[in-house]
């Protein structure tokens, strides 16, 4: 499992404070310092809550995001995992709707070479909390494929939401439906590809004229 950052109650409250200035300065330590002031902290908490900056701030919102949603998926009752998991990324998507513009900075922030690193584990944390969330506990090879995969569609995802102007994210759930139904073709393939390998006659080896016993 990939480490968390630091989880302290002074950092998702001044992350939380510092959202509403994100839109206007950035995930800088100008708007950490703004935010801070707000959640009724000195100034100065800034560097020493954030001392590696906006890569650090952004990885704190994301695992904040990942927290509220998993605690709030409690009452998702779909049967489906594909269902569970649509319901749950539309429960982030609702949670996070108000913070769009600092999300799509905090993607232009990610996407620079230096924080390629960072920015896949964050993905990976959020992959394990939705599936998490929708009650997978696998952990057979398809871990990694499910995983994979999924990290797919829900980048994708969060790039159409960006651009979304539908009613209650209706595009974008209509979006991602289609994605997962993609997903569950592609792994019913690999399932019945599997089975008519394990029914196939094993081949018999020739014996080579130099073998013992």
């Amino acid at each position: 499992m990939i480490p968390h950052p630091e989880r302290m109650p002074e950092r998702d409250a001044a992350i939380e404070a510092t959202l509403q200035h994100v839109p206007f300065e950035g995930w800088t330590k100008r708007a950490l310092r703004a935010g801070v002031v707000s959640a009724g902290m000195p100034e100065y908490e800034a560097d020493l809550l954030f001392p590696l900056g906006p890569v650090d701030m952004i990885a704190t919102y994301c695992d904040l995001a990942d927290r509220r949603m998993e605690e709030a998926a409690k009452d998702i009752a779909e049967n489906r995992l594909a269902d569970r998991v649509k319901a749950v990324i539309a429960l982030r998507l609702v949670q996070n709707r108000s913070h769009k513009e600092a999300i799509r900075r905090a993607l232009a922030v990610l996407a620079l070479p230096s924080n390629a690193r960072e920015a896949a584990a964050i993905l990976a944390r959020t992959i394990d909390a939705i599936l998490y969330a929708a009650g997978d506990r696998s952990a057979d090879f398809s871990w990694y494929t499910k995983r994979a995969m999924l990290a797919a569609v829900y980048s994708a995802t969060i790039l159409y939401w960006l651009r979304d102007m539908s009613e209650a994210d209706e595009a974008t759930l209509a979006f991602l439906g289609r994605r997962l139904a993609g997903i569950g073709r592609v792994h019913r393939a690999r399932k019945k590809a599997a089975s008519v390998m394990e029914r196939l006659p094993k081949p018999v080896l020739p014996r080579l004229p130099f073998a013992r016993g």
